[in-house]
């Protein structure tokens, strides 16, 4: 892996040296988010509670600039002026580049929806049976790794050929089972394991638009 890149899990160890046990899955973890976004496909990501806002957190860092200027390839810049000179400019002044990525907790028509008429613990797993493409990659979040809608989303991810990160709490859990890599912060309560979850994705995020934005 670049250094550049690994830096930033350097730099995370020293501000949170307790994150060390998670060093080698948080690598994982990263190198199988670069290839997804690699060939040009997306993150699907979901938790329940804090860790549904964690999952709106984590799009929002993907989805547009987080630390770096995101320009817009000049070629696209051109397509955008060639159908409206005032607008285009506008748009490719203003648009940032992006890594895909899709939460699971919105879409209230939808889950609404599907909870009144279906299974409501499946929810997630409906939406990754939509959304998912092989190649793609799930991203569960539960702080004790037992979330059964999580779990259900998991195995329908794996199913369809998507690859599987799991974020959780230290103990041992049944998300692990399906997953490609699974991060388990060393903490065991519940906002305890919150606190370290944040710092985990951050630097994934910084990771990532390093790589595909630097």
């Amino acid at each position: 892996m670049d250094t550049r890149i690994l830096n930033h899990v350097d730099t995370l160890l020293i501000r949170y040296p307790v994150l060390a046990s998670c060093r080698k899955d948080i690598i994982i973890a990263y190198e199988i988010l670069e290839n997804t976004y690699a060939q040009g496909h997306k993150l699907l990501v979901c938790g329940n509670g804090g860790s549904a806002s964690d999952s709106e957190h984590i799009v929002a860092e993907l989805m547009k600039g987080f630390r770096l200027k995101r320009c817009i390839g000049e070629e696209q810049s051109a397509t955008l002026k060639s159908l409206d000179v005032e607008m285009g400019a506008i748009l490719s002044e203003h648009l940032q580049g992006t890594l895909p990525a899709i939460t699971l907790t919105a879409h209230t028509s939808l889950t609404t929806a599907y909870m009144n008429d279906c299974n409501p613990i499946l929810t997630f797993a409906q939406q990754v049976n939509g959304f998912g493409q092989t190649e793609d990659t799930f991203l569960g979040i539960s702080t004790s790794g037992n979330s059964k809608n999580v779990l259900y989303a998991a195995i329908t991810a794996k199913a369809k050929g998507l690859k599987v990160i799991g974020l959780t709490g230290a103990t041992k859990n049944r998300l692990m089972e399906f997953s490609d890599a699974c991060i388990r912060v060393p903490e065991t309560e519940t906002y305890k394991i919150q606190e370290l979850h944040l710092p985990v994705y951050h630097c994934l995020c910084l990771m990532l638009e390093d790589k595909f934005f630097g």
